[in-house]
């Protein structure tokens, strides 16, 4: 008899399966306006930019000639373009091995980039060349108070932000790691500062600001440590 008490049981799950199914199939249609579930937050909405051009009109002893600190800025914004040719040159992949624009210590990589601009706080990436969108919402005024009220940053069209994951470094090269990484995103923000002078654009490179405080208002990951900020925009004289 057991075997036939085994396979009621079994009839019985079967048929409570099959209740709680047509259940809820009654339920969604009677709920027809009932919203879709988030999209997973490893599914940022991801912005394609242009791809960069390999052939400018500044030569680049004209751009090092030029290049100055600009801190004041018309109200003009940049150009997918622009923005594009910018984040390419700090950190894109100009190798089809994967090698970057600048220099990087056993080619580990740890910077990473990010764009904040009046329509959100943005990612680079490098390999899609292209931006997710970390949070909407222009969030310039917050940086600019964790950057001790530095003009620039707040009257920038744009303002990108380098950041440093010093594990990426230190796996191969221990205490050294954090220069090495300090150097890299020297080359980075230099890239970026010669290509804006090369698009007739100005730029000023920022150090001074409190990191917990620009960490907190961008809401940076735990193992992001907050480098480099430069403001790009059209100089306004």
């Amino acid at each position: 008899m057991k075997p036939l008490r085994i396979n009621a049981l079994v009839c019985a799950c079967a048929i409570g399966t099959v209740i709680l199914t047509i259940l809820s199939l009654a339920a969604c249609r009677s709920e027809p306006n009932a919203p879709l579930p988030p999209p997973p937050l490893d599914a940022p909405e991801m912005i394609n930019l242009p791809s960069p051009r390999e052939q400018g009109d500044v030569s680049l002893e004209q751009a090092i000639i030029r290049r100055r600190s600009v801190r004041a800025f018309t109200d003009e914004g940049l150009t997918p373009e622009q923005l594009s040719q910018l984040l390419w040159s700090a950190q894109g992949i100009t190798d089809p091995r994967g090698f970057r624009a600048a220099p990087s210590a056993g080619a580990l990589y740890p910077l990473e980039v990010y764009v904040i601009n009046a329509q959100g706080f943005y990612h680079y990436r490098p390999q899609e060349h292209a931006l997710a969108l970390v949070m909407a919402g222009d969030l310039r005024e917050a940086v600019w108070e964790a950057g001790l009220k530095q003009d620039a940053l707040r009257d920038a069209p744009v303002v990108f932000l380098i950041c440093a994951v010093y594990e990426r470094t230190e796996i191969k090269y221990g205490q050294r790691a954090t220069q090495y990484v300090h150097i890299e995103v020297g080359h980075a923000a230099q890239n970026l500062l010669l290509q804006a002078v090369a698009l007739g654009l100005g730029g000023v490179p920022i150090g001074a600001f409190y990191d917990d405080q620009l960490r907190a208002a961008l809401s940076l990951p735990d193992d992001h440590e907050p480098l480099y900020l430069l403001a790009v925009g059209h100089p306004s004289e």
